[in-house]
């Protein structure tokens, strides 16, 4: 018989991009250059003290729930995702037709949606907003056996909004990004209103990742919460996370769905089948920085949007292409240059590492776009910046 090895058994290449990008940054760094990391898509420094505070009263709590597992509830933050929810949305949701599950963060719930629609027993087939786009939710989906997955188009022509009709006949599952990433576009109202209305004529599910919502720079961002209970048969879920929301809470793991009943409760049996749901102190830290520190989280969210227009005022002097003008969020997306420091580039992957090896400036590249995060105090860099770019003398063939 044949003898055993051991070797990885999944297939070569399966790195994703941000692997990829963290590698070169690091070979970059070990040569002695300067970096300029716009790469990083993650707030720095801690979580709001209003957060902190709260969860270090309840870490010390004598309360044995504040310890335990929370499951698809809450005990220790009693009615936590309602009130999570609650304190995001302009308008007030309807007390029936509506149910909420706290969620470990929305990452981990990517994989479970499929799963709630039935791709276990199933064929089933999900659009997502993964081109460009954060790639978790097509890794998912190429993982399930039974899903067959595509990308919606997403490009500067249609500003990063597909439309109804870019959706495929059969399709059972709609996961959507708004506001997205990379692009920092929106949903308005009336977007979603046409949204809601195709899927619930056609029986398709529909899911909103809703992570950068609290950083939206313009009223007309619109949740699909607010909507989609306008819409009786329409089944929905929407998901916020405390990630983004209260200055870095990137590694506390917390967060929320609403959406309908069917959907919440199908998600509720695969999640309470295969997670012990989220970390109570933590919940505890963000309830208290979302419901009583908005000074806070308006800082934040202020101090991003000052930082975006510093970041493209240079660059577009520098003679770059912004692929949309970003309305939430601290990313930049811009059309990849054809030519640089005097030379013919194949790919924004091409781009990207000309830039690093050539000037130390990181950024994350998409098919023909490459983003630049706002992350890291930009105005400190702005020399660096101004130089590194008219050093690359970018052009549009």
């Amino acid at each position: 018989g044949r003898g055993a090895m051991q070797r990885s058994r999944l297939p070569v290449g399966g790195g994703n991009i941000f692997q990829k990008i963290r590698a070169k940054r690091s070979e970059t760094a070990e040569q002695g250059m300067e970096l300029f990391d716009l790469s990083i898509g993650e707030p720095k420094g801690p979580a709001l003290m209003s957060a902190r505070k709260a969860a270090r009263d309840a870490v010390m709590s004598e309360q044995e729930a504040m310890h335990a597992y929370q499951y698809n509830d809450s005990p220790a933050v009693p009615d936590f995702a309602r009130r999570f929810v609650t304190a995001h949305l302009k308008s007030v949701m309807p007390s029936k037709g509506l149910d909420y599950l706290p969620i470990p963060g929305i990452k981990p719930m990517f994989g479970l949606l499929p799963l709630a629609c039935g791709c276990a027993l199933d064929d089933i087939t999900v659009a997502t907003m993964t081109r460009p786009g954060y790639p978790i939710p097509a890794d998912w989906c190429d993982y399930h056996i039974r899903v067959t997955h595509y990308p919606l188009p997403l490009n500067p022509q249609n500003q990063f909004r597909f439309s109804t009709a870019d959706l495929e006949s059969g399709t059972d599952l709609v996961m959507t990004n708004y506001p997205h990433n990379p692009s920092g576009q929106i949903a308005t109202e009336a977007w979603w209103r046409a949204l809601c209305k195709h899927c619930s004529d056609n029986d398709i599910r529909l899911f909103n990742d809703a992570a950068y919502y609290s950083l939206s720079h313009t009223e007309e961002s619109a949740t699909l919460a607010e909507v989609a209970v306008d819409y009786a048969d329409l089944s929905w879920a929407e998901a916020y996370t405390a990630a983004k929301l209260i200055g870095n809470g990137t590694g506390w793991h917390v967060g929320a769905m609403v959406g309908s009943p069917d959907f919440i409760g199908d998600m509720k049996e695969v999640k309470g089948k295969t997670d012990a749901g989220i970390v109570a102190p933590m919940a505890a830290g963000a309830i208290a920085g979302l419901e009583e520190d908005q000074t806070g989280i308006e800082a934040c969210r202020q101090m991003y949007k000052v930082r975006l227009d510093t970041l493209i005022g240079i660059l577009s002097d520098c003679g770059m292409r912004l692929a949309a003008q970003p309305r939430a969020g601290f990313y930049t997306l811009w059309e990849a240059p054809t030519r640089a420091f005097g030379q013919s580039l194949a790919s924004s992957e091409d781009f990207n590492f000309a830039m690093i090896d050539k000037t130390g400036v990181v950024g994350v590249h998409f098919p023909g776009c490459i983003r630049y995060a706002v992350c890291a105090d930009i105005a400190a860099m702005e020399e660096g910046l101004r130089k590194a770019f008219q050093v690359a003398d970018v052009a549009y063939e």
